[in-house]
């Protein structure tokens, strides 16, 4: 809790204090991740269902992929206000009232350090810095388990540190826009509409194991993140592939390309447009894919499959794609696997 100061407050001018973003009610999902291998599922409403289904099968892609966007990354800009500048009470007065930084328990972070396999490689100040990202996140976002499932402090860790692995280099910008982790114990289902061209209306359910909405919630399964852990080298890590979404959509667009210098965002746009391409006609000629097919179903979605691979099989990605590899480790910093 902020302390309150009557007397300076009555010198100085007012201070704005900026709200945290709310997710209570996401607009629309931004992107959703099923994985085959899931089969116990959950309704939205965190409300078990007593009988498991089959998780959907990937849907391959279109004859024709679809076009990497090239729009330029739109920047956010900074004003310069004389009267903030000249009054250096305000300054001290809003350094004083700031929160000190978050801090996590020594032990603990051994802990979870032992039980990650990525933060385990990661140099010491490479895992120092994941330290204090993954204590910022658990203070800005407010972690929410359901379906019956509880999270000790050791869990809620692990979950912070795997979804800031993707922002040891970007640091902490990369966790605006969102403000809340809803974990379900299992695979979770959602039910889905569409009005097609001839206006007759289709129904159906998505089983998924994880999904990021815009500038709302990202929602994770427990026992895929578990299973995830279990196997670092498989080339899953759907922690990875949900903040890669939530990365995708910093410049106001979910199309396969973050925020980056205008030179940089050009490069990236046509050499992952060629390897998406290359990557669909494989998938859609029934040829054996390196990578997961669910990647060629959109090219934000080949960004958070190529993001995975990054993260926990390094080695085929750079074998398979190198110059998606290589921006990926310019984006990511290098895999803590090689």
């Amino acid at each position: 809790m902020r302390r309150l100061l009557p007397v300076l407050l009555l010198a100085v001018p007012a201070l704005a204090w900026a709200a945290p973003d709310a997710a209570s009610t996401p607009r629309q999902a931004a992107c959703e991740y099923s994985r085959p291998s899931a089969e116990t599922l959950l309704a939205p409403d965190a409300v078990l269902d007593p009988e498991p289904r089959q998780a959907r099968a990937v849907v391959p892609a279109a004859t024709k992929p679809k076009p990497w966007p090239r729009a330029a990354a739109a920047r956010a800009g900074t004003a310069s206000c004389r009267a903030c500048s000249a009054e250096p009470v305000t300054g001290l007065l809003a350094r004083w009232l700031r929160p000190r930084p978050p801090t996590i328990d020594a032990a603990q972070w051994q802990a979870a350090c032992a039980q990650l396999p990525w933060v385990a490689a990661l140099d010491r100040s490479r895992r120092e810095r994941l330290q204090l990202l993954a204590a910022q996140f658990l203070r800005q976002k407010t972690l929410t388990p359901l379906g019956g499932l509880e999270l000790d402090p050791g869990q809620r860790l692990q979950l912070a540190a795997l979804c800031c692995l993707p922002l040891l280099e970007l640091g902490q910008a990369g966790l605006r826009g969102w403000s809340q982790l809803l974990v379900y114990p299992e695979a979770f289902r959602v039910r889905r509409s569409h009005v097609d061209a001839a206006g007759v209306l289709h129904e159906w359910d998505d089983e998924l194991i994880g999904e990021a909405w815009d500038q709302g919630p990202l929602i994770l399964s427990w026992a895929d993140v578990q299973a995830d852990i279990a196997e670092p080298d498989a080339g899953f890590c759907v922690a990875v592939h949900e903040m890669a979404h939530k990365l995708d959509a910093l410049d106001g667009e979910l199309d396969g390309t973050p925020l980056l210098p205008a030179r940089w965002q050009r490069e990236w746009a046509r050499d992952f447009q060629r390897a998406y391409d290359r990557f669909c006609a494989d998938v859609d000629a029934g040829r054996e894919t390196a990578l997961d097919p669910y990647a060629a179903e959109a090219p934000e979605e080949f960004f958070a499959v190529a993001s995975e691979y990054h993260f926990s099989a390094p080695a085929l990605l750079a074998e398979a794609m190198p110059t998606v590899a290589v921006h990926l480790t310019r984006f990511y910093g290098p895999s803590p696997l090689l």
